[in-house]
């Protein structure tokens, strides 16, 4: 499914399926499921705009984004 025929944003995509869903999506993932080919980019993009993001690397080096529900400077 590429963002060409969306009409949301890949940033709005991101916030509304991860934030505090739990889930996790990594580079692969995003790139075969989402057509997002650079998460890694749109991730530091959602990190500058305050929301808190868990990063996670499994034993074999790939590296997972979550977000939390809360965003930085909230208790």
């Amino acid at each position: 499914m590429a963002f060409t025929t969306l009409k949301t944003s890949q940033r709005e995509f991101l916030v509304d399926y991860l934030r505090g869903t739990g889930r996790e999506l990594t580079s692969a993932s995003a790139r075969s499921n989402y057509g997002i080919k650079n998460l890694r980019a749109r991730i530091s993009e959602l990190r500058k705009d305050g929301f808190k993001i868990r990063t996670r690397q499994n034993t074999v080096g790939t590296i997972s984004y979550s977000v939390s529900r809360r965003m930085v400077g909230q208790a």
